[in-house]
């Protein structure tokens, strides 16, 4: 299992990427913009280039984020603007974790298969804490 933080910006996510990705060197082996999304013709168009999610590989942990943009069905909320994203090892171990976390809090994206190729959900648990859990390719 790996624990990585996953932010959100008000629209200026590849900004401070390409900001952390001049300290911390590397390269991007992920960026999905908002018109790359299924459905992105409901997406306003000057959100088109935003971006959906983006990682930078720093020592054995993986700095991830999104534009949480109101427009595009998200709105950042100082307290929402983090998240621990753990990254499991089988769906079952996804179920076991995500299941367990939600208790008593609430599921903000039901665990499911999603179009990036994971099996992801996200939600916040009884203390509102924010949680993601992936399991799959996009988040490695």
């Amino acid at each position: 299992m790996r624990i990585d933080p996953y932010l959100n910006f008000p629209g200026t996510t590849e900004e401070a990427f390409n900001f952390y990705k001049s300290i911390f060197g590397g390269e991007f082996p992920m960026i999905m913009r908002f018109k790359d999304m299924p459905e992105s013709d409901k997406i306003p168009a000057e959100y088109h280039d935003k971006i959906t999610h983006i990682s930078l590989p720093i020592g054995n942990n993986v700095l991830m984020a999104t534009d949480a943009i109101e427009g595009v069905g998200s709105k950042l909320i100082v307290g929402n603007n983090n998240s621990v994203c753990l990254t499991v090892d089988s769906k079952e171990e996804a179920d076991r974790i995500f299941g367990s976390l939600m208790e008593g809090g609430k599921i903000e994206m039901p665990l499911a298969d999603q179009f990036w190729g994971d099996y992801f959900g996200s939600g916040a648990d009884k203390y509102g804490i924010q949680w993601m859990v992936a399991f799959g390719k996009a988040n490695n």
